[in-house]
């Protein structure tokens, strides 16, 4: 008999078909007060799930005792206690690798959006404004030959990496906890302390993802590290973010602008003051937004579940010590 998963979003056709070469699979479209009963009875009987969308806690765990394997469809998975996880010998993957190029094109996207302001010149030309040749009233910022930061030097802080010295002709420098040989090597980045990273870049690229740690980690003392003239990207998570500190930052102009795919409080509430600033490029956490992407993502987290539960796992386990 074959084991028994739970599709909890949506999969493409074929990927749902490759699921059920393996399992007898249980799919909903998501999960919905409407349908919760009907998951939570499925769950009982799970050994996988595959998806996103859910919080993962210990709660949701104590209605699924045979689990094996959770299999989520992101990179991130700061909405799954992993520590719950480990302790019930339940192996969670994660789509780091799918979604690398994807993202990394769109923080180069919002660094050139964002000192170009090419999103508000572009509304400007629309409403009737350009009526002449432009003035310094239209004038942004350059990015070739600049400084990048790049704090979080891991496959997309590469990938960025890679766009901005190579395309542009930027200056690498990056903050990790361990220091990034191949960074070093290829893009002649140099490492530095997170405050001087701060002090020296035009554009900071924060891609680093939640902990406690990270939490607030950009704070206002940390703003205003920045120079007037430099750029804050943040392609991460959100909360990393103290968001009245930014906020601060730019309408006290110790900043010159902001790009921004992610926010404290996701959906951003309309009334944010962040959405009112003509120097703040805010798109709605699309950084993997493009269909290849998320069916790339869909694919290795289909893959992620089948090898878990058959053994064989050798890549994208973000609690790898319960298998050993």
């Amino acid at each position: 008999m074959k084991p028994s998963v739970i599709a909890y979003k949506t999969l493409p056709a074929d990927l749902h078909a490759k699921l059920e070469q393996h399992f007898t699979v249980t799919a909903f479209d998501s999960i919905t007060d409407q349908n919760r009963p009907a998951f939570i009875k499925a769950l009982g009987e799970a050994e996988g799930m595959v998806g996103s969308g859910i919080t993962v806690d210990k709660n949701l765990l104590d209605n699924g005792p045979k689990l094996k394997a959770v299999s989520t469809i992101s990179a991130g998975y700061d909405n799954f206690d992993v520590d719950t996880l480990t302790q019930r010998k339940i192996v969670l993957m994660h789509t780091p690798g799918a979604l690398t190029e994807t993202v990394a094109d769109t923080i180069m996207a919002l660094v050139l959006s964002t000192a170009r302001r090419i999103v508000n010149v572009a509304e400007r030309v629309k409403s009737g404004e350009w009526t002449g040749s432009v003035d310094e009233n239209w004038f942004g910022s350059d990015v070739h030959h600049k400084t990048m930061g790049i704090v979080g030097m891991g496959r997309i802080g590469m990938a960025l990496a890679q766009r901005a010295h190579f395309g542009f002709g930027m200056d690498i420098i990056y903050n990790t906890r361990s220091r990034n040989p191949d960074a070093e090597q290829r893009f002649n980045a140099v490492h530095h302390e997170l405050d001087s990273l701060l002090a020296k870049s035009d554009f900071v690229c924060l891609i680093l993802p939640l902990t406690d740690q990270t939490h607030h980690l950009m704070n206002a003392q940390r703003f205003a590290l920045m120079k007037p003239s430099a750029f804050f990207i943040n392609a991460g998570r959100g909360p990393v973010v103290d968001e009245k500190a930014l906020i601060d930052a730019l309408q006290q102009k110790k900043i010159a602008g902001a790009g921004l795919d992610v926010f404290e409080q996701e959906p951003i509430n309309i009334g944010s003051p962040l959405l009112a600033m003509p120097n703040v490029v805010a798109i709605p956490h699309i950084g993997s937004a493009t269909f290849e992407a998320r069916y790339a993502m869909a694919e290795s987290a289909v893959d992620n579940l089948i090898a878990a539960l058959s053994g064989n796992i050798k890549e994208n386990c973000v609690n790898p010590q319960v298998i050993k």
